[in-house]
């Protein structure tokens, strides 16, 4: 999910020619408001949206019991290692920095999900 719709295709473009079924959203309030009705294996957030950042978007999604099992990426601009270790400490399970390789991108979320014992 990214408030930026280029990079929202890009993303979903991207997983889709790899097999994986995308489903979009445009900022973080809309991700938690659907996701329990699509139950993603895998979450990509942008940390800089309007309306529920990334942060406070990741943060519900870890502590709501139905949706902690939920991998999820941040795809950012924001690098700093300040950031990296707040990701961290709210359990984001991967960090990509903008702008990303989408093969690094199809590669961390294949990774993700053979983790959770998911397939694409």
């Amino acid at each position: 999910m990214d408030d930026d719709e280029v990079i929202r295709q890009l993303i979903a473009v991207n997983l889709n020619l790899e097999g994986f079924e995308v489903e979009t959203a445009t900022d973080g309030q809309d991700c938690l408001d659907r996701v329990l009705d699509v139950m993603p294996d895998v979450i990509t957030l942008d940390v800089m949206m309007p309306h529920l950042d990334g942060w406070t978007t990741a943060q519900r999604l870890r502590t709501e019991a139905a949706t902690s099992h939920i991998k999820v990426v941040l795809v950012t601009a924001r690098a700093q290692d300040d950031d990296r270790r707040r990701g961290r400490g709210i359990g984001v399970d991967a960090y990509l920095t903008k702008p990303f390789d989408p093969a690094e991108l199809i590669q961390v979320v294949r990774d993700l999900a053979a983790a959770g014992g998911l397939g694409n």
